[in-house]
């Protein structure tokens, strides 16, 4: 037994002094002269940078450190069982957020309507179609019947001489003109306010 081990740790010293003598090749570095050399090295402070031999490849001035071996990672665009299982995770917190709430008793605040009186509007509006249709037509009388009076109003008055003589008959006041317009804006705006 003994034996055996006395090769098995020969061949161990062997496979180290070609893996070093490998790794002296890769770094243009002179070979270590021996196990007990690289002892006395360690011992050493490193904080001499003339030893250390840096090289460019693997040195990231982004990071200012060690470049990992890729630029993205290898499971990028894939979907993985972590991201799948994260998913599944997601979708059943929020299924039970939801059972949750729906164990809760119903709170009346939430179901009570913004205006108390938006269910009798809406039934209304159906039975007013006829009535807004004939509300309109009046108004548009009214107006109508203004305008006509101040015609009128505007004919019976002495008119006064203008300076040059000729002058365009107005059909109504300017006062009136604007009133019926304001009263009929009005009446407009108090309609659309009903509808909503």
């Amino acid at each position: 037994m003994s034996s055996s081990n006395a090769s098995l740790e020969a061949a161990a010293t062997e496979r180290k002094a070609r893996l070093a003598k490998l790794a002296a090749l890769k770094r243009k570095q002179p070979e270590p002269e021996s196990l007990g050399d690289a002892t006395v090295d360690e011992q050493e402070p490193a904080d001499d940078i003339s030893k250390t031999y840096l090289s460019g490849r693997n040195y990231d001035p982004e990071t200012r450190g060690p470049k990992l071996g890729f630029e993205q990672a290898p499971t990028d665009g894939q979907v993985t069982l972590e991201q799948q299982a994260s998913e599944i995770a997601r979708v059943a917190a929020e299924q039970a957020e939801k059972d949750e709430e729906a164990d809760q008793p119903i709170d009346l605040f939430k179901l009570q309507p913004k205006k108390p009186n938006w269910d009798l509007k809406r039934y209304l509006d159906e039975k007013t179609r006829v009535l807004n249709v004939r509300t309109e037509n009046a108004i548009a009388r009214l107006v109508r019947q203004r305008i006509e009076n101040a015609q009128r109003a505007g004919r019976e008055k002495p008119r006064p001489s203008n300076a040059e003589g000729d002058g365009e008959e107005v059909g109504i006041e300017g006062e009136a003109l604007v009133e019926g317009i304001h009263v009929r804006e009005q009446e407009a705006n108090s309609e659309n306010e009903d509808t909503i």
